[in-house]
């Protein structure tokens, strides 16, 4: 990151931002709500696979991969070039990274790197590791300047040792920035825009504000769009005080729209049920 803030906790600093407590109130209120509602208490195993594979389809479209829903639900092809590539990068991150939350705290550069072999599966003879000096990256969405390989190892350095002294700053912020710096950096040769949503994802579930899973926030990104998603990516970059803040902002709407796909499936679910 690049914006001033108390080195004992960083991301406090970024709480305390114009506009960011109203976004860490709107989205405690919104998920608080989802989790309230009665088709929670009987059917919550239905209600995280199907977010899952919304979030999946969501992270998948901001790559490039725009399918349908009912698409993303019936093929099985995703071993072959092109865009199913893509979306069964998705979907195996959204599987994976719900076995990675206890580790995630410990040694998160472990996670990352984890990811990144299971989004490039054999696609990829440097997957899992961190880019080298000299080798392109293929993440054709973000246009930002490329960080070299020195700057990106210090860097992945820094947010590792956030994510480990933790901070007390609510996990909005925890995940808006983890997002934001991981998509900055690209930090591996592909698939960095949906390891940095998968990332996210782990942060929010394992910080306990969505334990389930059951708010995807990669559907809420893909919702808003490919370019209000750059436009905010670029306003972190820019490491102003209201650059971030935009940037947090558009996480939480992320969140929130999430949470208003699983509401819908738990109204489907409740009339399937009357």
């Amino acid at each position: 990151m690049s914006t001033t803030a108390d080195p004992g906790d960083p991301l406090a600093t970024l709480a305390g931002l114009p506009g960011v407590a109203d976004s860490v109130d709107s989205v405690r209120k919104a998920v608080d709500r989802v989790y309230g509602h009665r088709i929670m208490r009987r059917r919550s195993n239905e209600l995280t696979s199907e977010a899952a594979l919304r979030g999946a389809r969501g992270s998948a479209a901001l790559s490039g991969a725009e399918w349908a829903l009912e698409e993303v639900r019936r093929r099985t092809d995703f071993s072959v070039e092109g865009e199913a590539r893509t979306v069964g990068a998705a979907l195996r991150l959204t599987a994976e990274s719900g076995q990675l939350l206890s580790i995630w705290r410990q040694s998160p550069l472990r996670v990352l790197a984890r990811l990144h072999l299971v989004a490039a599966a054999d696609a990829d003879e440097a997957a899992g590791r961190p880019r080298l000096a000299g080798e392109l990256v293929d993440e054709p969405l973000v246009e930002l300047a490329l960080p070299d390989a020195d700057e990106v190892a210090g860097r992945l350095e820094g947010l590792s040792q956030l994510v480990i002294a933790g901070s007390s700053a609510p996990a909005l912020v925890m995940a808006a920035v983890v997002h934001g710096e991981l998509l900055s950096l690209r930090p591996f040769g592909s698939h960095n825009g949906l390891v940095a949503r998968a990332a996210e994802r782990i942060v929010l579930v394992g910080s306990g504000l969505d334990p389930k899973s059951i708010c995807p926030a990669e559907a809420g990104h893909a919702e808003q769009g490919r370019a209000a998603y750059v436009a905010a990516l670029d306003g972190y970059a820019s490491g102003t005080p209201e650059g971030m803040a935009a940037w947090i902002a558009h996480c939480g709407k992320a969140v929130e729209l999430g949470v208003r796909e699983s509401t819908a499936v738990c109204e489907a679910l409740q009339r399937g049920a009357a």
